[in-house]
């Protein structure tokens, strides 16, 4: 091909498409990027390697911020609400915090329960589009994302052992905690199940466990401890912050499910540590939340101190 004629670069290390030109001539060192301005084209020149690609770019600096992002994408965005409803709570005149009552898993439309339903299905899948993403940015930095964080089936004997013991021992002192905290007056009356009566909800309300299990447990140790280690920091940091996030989405709950959820968090971020698996702590807690859910519906009649 003549000198002077262009030809779209396409460089598939990089995978990335440039949809500017470059001269189609052997030994090409550089390439030139235009920049449309108001009334002028700047060009500024980036360095390629012997193949005519671009030279690679420590992504290090970008984790922080990219963190930022994916966590006020979704949990980050939870804590933030959560943080204007402890607020809303506190201030209510004449009602005391011990006084008031937080629902969660309730009907869309109860008189419906078809529409109900596909709410249900939407406030469950939707959520999981998060867990989607961090594993794309994990295996864009190392490949096999799930294998890296230990969200596979590789070892279903261990993770189910684990995951059934560490529910048990979370499970009986968070409870004592939450009956401690709204005793004290710093929690509100939680009520986990709220769904209307069909045949479908008990698989809805484990669903929603489920989602919950995966969604945080992927997010705050698999893909945050992650990349606080790519940023050289000591894991300590890593899970202080995580369980920060943690305790902070759930302050909707009361200052008890607050510090509870900050406590389960740190005691998760070590576990996930010394096992290099998060699938034993997505049981874990997806175990919680059946309980939770399904044993509050279940049990609400007969229970009424919960």
């Amino acid at each position: 091909m003549p000198v002077g004629r262009f030809r779209l670069a396409w460089f598939p290390a990089t995978s990335h498409r440039l949809f500017d030109v470059t001269p189609a001539t052997s030994g090409v060192t550089s390439r030139t990027r235009c920049d449309i301005g108001a009334g002028s084209v700047r060009r500024r020149h980036v360095p390629l390697d012997l193949w005519g690609r671009l030279t690679p770019v420590d992504p290090k600096p970008r984790y922080g911020l990219e963190m930022l992002i994916v966590l006020f994408l979704g949990l980050g965005k939870s804590a933030a609400y959560s943080l204007l409803s402890i607020i809303e709570e506190l201030t209510r005149p004449n009602q005391p915090l011990s006084q008031q009552t937080t629902t969660i898993n309730s009907s869309a439309v109860p008189d419906r329960p078809w529409l109900d339903l596909a709410y249900q299905v939407t406030y469950i899948a939707f959520p999981l589009v998060q867990v989607l993403l961090v594993l794309y940015l994990l295996h864009l930095t190392y490949g096999h994302a799930r294998r890296l964080i230990g969200f596979d089936l590789q070892r279903p004997k261990f993770d189910l052992a684990w995951g059934f013991g560490i529910a048990a021992g979370i499970g009986i002192s968070g409870l004592g905690l939450y009956l401690g905290a709204r005793a004290l007056g710093l929690n509100t009356n939680v009520e986990p199940a709220n769904l209307a009566a069909n045949w479908w909800t008990v698989p809805v309300l484990v669903g929603l466990a489920a989602m919950n299990g995966i969604v945080e447990e992927v997010t705050m140790l698999g893909y945050v401890l992650t990349r606080f280690a790519d940023l050289g920091q000591k894991p300590w940091v890593g899970i202080v912050v995580s369980a920060l996030v943690r305790g902070s989405y759930h302050l909707y709950q009361g200052f008890g499910g607050a510090v509870g959820n900050f406590i389960m968090a740190l005691a998760f971020g070590w576990l996930y540590k010394r096992f290099g698996r998060v699938m034993p702590l997505v049981i874990a807690h997806t175990i919680l939340d059946i309980a939770s859910f399904v044993g509050y519906a279940l049990l609400k009649p007969y229970l009424t101190w919960l």
